[in-house]
């Protein structure tokens, strides 16, 4: 800045300005500097403002897996919203691996970002350990959980209304004259699960129909077992399923074909995260929209929203808990 100022007479500060698209300079003085700073392939040396002004302008967001349609229209959210507000995202997959979100957490933390927004894995969950993100809190880096969550960490939290969506599905199986109603779910049963299981129970025991431990089937989801699912389907007479991700929902409407039951004639099915498989699949899915892009968005404000607070020193030791309502899309696989 400083040889640009130089050669067309000026301030360093009108260069900083003109640079930075200011309205306080002219046009005619913004476009010369401008076009002296393309001629001679000026850029801004991106780590020495950060470190002049202790703000990288940087988001870090962790995932548990970026096949998942969920947690991609989340970092959709998450990013559209960050870079209409000058931010940049850098993203990490945990792969469910306490380890990799340990070392993701730690390498982000090491002065690349202003704060982090996480879903946590499987196997943090599993461990109930949460020490690192304890200690990226006693750091005083803004932290924003979203979907997984735990009650162990005081930090912003995004996730939807599992129970009551849950409640609302099996309530209106039973109203379509569905009495064997199947639930499938996650092995060791994560928060997100746990609270889609309540809303389940819940909703045979107020309509009077008995909450039988056979009719729930646990997989693994990085490892589904395809001959569990079978045997499920062949003793347990099940006429509607609720599955608690779209994965298991085509493992086990697709199994449940090839045995011979019709949907939804035999077997109804619905899903949740209503993601590409579930618009496509034969009959279509009828799934539970999580609305992952307005997830992102709030996670994304809240957390801008804290980094800003923090730059100005406003008292920012305040969490709130968003809840978006997750939302039923009917299609074949329960309607005849």
């Amino acid at each position: 800045m400083k040889d640009i100022a130089r050669e067309l007479e000026v301030s360093i500060s009108t260069v900083s300005k003109a640079l930075k698209n200011s309205e306080e300079i002219g046009r005619d003085t913004k476009e010369k500097v401008q076009a002296f700073a393309k001629l001679y392939n000026y850029k801004p040396n991106n780590i020495a403002i950060s470190l002049k002004n202790k703000h990288t302008r940087n988001i870090g967001v962790i995932i548990p897996d970026i096949v998942h349609h969920f947690f991609t229209t989340v970092f959709r959210g998450i990013e559209k919203y960050a870079n209409s507000r000058g931010y940049n995202v850098i993203v990490c997959v945990s792969d469910d691996s306490f380890n990799k979100e340990v070392i993701n957490m730690e390498m982000l933390a090491n002065g690349s970002i202003d704060g982090f927004i996480l879903s946590l894995a499987d196997e943090t969950l599993e461990k109930g350990d949460f020490t690192h993100l304890k200690q990226i809190r006693e750091q005083g880096i803004p932290l924003v959980c979203f979907d997984r969550t735990t009650a162990e960490v005081e930090c912003d939290k995004v996730i939807i209304n599992d129970t009551d969506i849950s409640y609302e599905v099996v309530t209106k199986l039973i109203k379509d004259k569905r009495k064997r109603i199947g639930l499938v779910t996650n092995i060791g049963f994560g928060d997100v699960s746990n609270k889609r299981a309540k809303g389940y129970k819940k909703a045979l025991l107020e309509n009077n129909l008995i909450y039988d431990e056979n009719l729930v089937l646990r997989l693994a989801y990085h490892d589904v077992n395809e001959q569990q699912i079978s045997e499920f389907f062949k003793t347990q007479n099940v006429d509607a399923v609720l599955c608690v991700n779209e994965i298991f929902a085509m493992h086990c409407m697709g199994m449940a074909q090839t045995l011979g039951f019709s949907v939804p004639e035999d077997i109804a099915f619905v899903g949740f995260s209503d993601g590409i498989l579930s618009k496509f699949s034969k009959p279509p899915l009828t799934a539970v929209a999580q609305h992952g892009d307005q997830m992102g968005q709030t996670a994304a404000e809240i957390l801008i929203g804290k980094i800003e607070a923090e730059m100005d020193e406003e008292d920012i030791e305040t969490y709130r808990t968003e809840i978006i309502q997750a939302t039923l899309i009917e299609r074949g696989s329960t309607r005849n």
